[in-house]
């Protein structure tokens, strides 16, 4: 059986894996575990609940042709680094060809202009999960609307300022979307009473006693209120570097600079990247420290990472 889908990312030739298991395209690996163990026990033929042959072929099909796929390449921690490079290069895209965007969903008509689009997104999401493969002769049209918020989530993750533009919105009926500035902004640092600070603070102080696991939980956390916080892409960035995943590092690096191309941190840490594939390649010592910026009390010399990518050690 074929299972062909041309909506949302489907449309633009992208597999979009994060639909098929109906998790948000910022999930961490450890959710996708758990969501792919529930589908798959789910669609097993051993089992799915069903007597009806058919239907249980059809479950039997759609576990090794989709989700099964699916699982193969956002689990590995690497492999789902690299797909996430990927959809971040498909947001960029769409941007660019927002004009010719056709959502068909009341859902994804509704997150194309609402202010809050996190929380709506991640909502429906979960609600969708909830039901999607109840319904085996629905589960390639649910997944096809799962594309669809996706989609329009991905285009307005580029940029706080980005909305689906009005030629769009004329396409899919109803949803007036407010004037946008002609130059997008870019996002400022949160302020000091935000909720990701206080997991900014918690990380900063977990990295200076190098306690790295607990510092990414704390960052990751912030970034789950805060998904365009330049600076805490910067210092996960610094706590994979720390930890030898150069792969995640970059994502998050490349991500604050995209946010803000200015931020410091990153700057150094794709640096940081480059000597390290430079040695790679000729077998020389890096010499630079990566400065994170902070304002912790100095004990080593380089401020609070001031050791962590070479110098002195105690």
């Amino acid at each position: 059986m074929s299972f062909k889908i041309d909506r949302g990312l489907f449309k633009y030739d992208f597999i979009d894996y994060h639909a098929v298991l109906c998790v948000p395209v910022d999930a961490d690996v450890l959710q996708i575990r758990k969501r792919y163990l529930k589908i798959a026990r789910l669609l097993h033929p051993d089992s799915c609940g069903t007597a009806n042959p058919a239907e249980k072929r059809l479950s039997s099909e759609l576990l090794s042709k989709l989700v099964n796929p699916a699982y193969e390449k956002l689990y590995p921690e690497k492999k789902h680094a690299e797909y996430i490079l990927l959809l971040s290069h498909m947001g960029k895209r769409l941007v660019q060809e927002s004009a010719s965007v056709e959502l068909t969903t009341d859902m994804a008509k509704q997150l194309a202009s609402a202010p809050n689009v996190e929380h709506i997104y991640k909502t429906a999401i979960a609600k969708i999960a909830e039901t999607q493969y109840e319904s085996l002769s629905q589960a390639l049209k649910v997944i096809a609307g799962v594309s669809e918020l996706n989609l329009v989530y991905l285009m307005r993750s580029v940029s706080k300022s980005f909305a689906i533009p009005p030629q769009t919105v004329t396409k899919v009926k109803d949803n007036p979307t407010p004037k946008q500035p002609e130059h997008p902004q870019t996002p400022q640092p949160p302020k000091e009473d935000s909720a990701a600070v206080q997991y900014l603070r918690r990380a900063q102080d977990l990295m200076a006693k190098n306690q790295l696991a607990s510092a990414r939980v704390e960052l990751q956390d912030a970034l789950k209120l805060e998904p365009n916080n330049s600076r805490c892409h910067s210092l996960i960035g610094v706590v994979y570097l720390k930890q030898n995943q150069t792969t995640m590092a970059k994502v998050h690096f490349d991500r604050a600079l995209q946010l803000d191309p200015n931020e410091e941190t990153a700057l150094a840490g794709k640096r940081k990247i480059e000597q390290i594939t430079g040695q790679n390649k000729t077998g020389a010592k890096p010499t630079a420290t990566l400065d994170t910026g902070t304002k912790q009390p100095d004990k080593s010399g380089g401020g609070l990472f001031g050791g962590l990518f070479g110098g002195k050690k105690k």
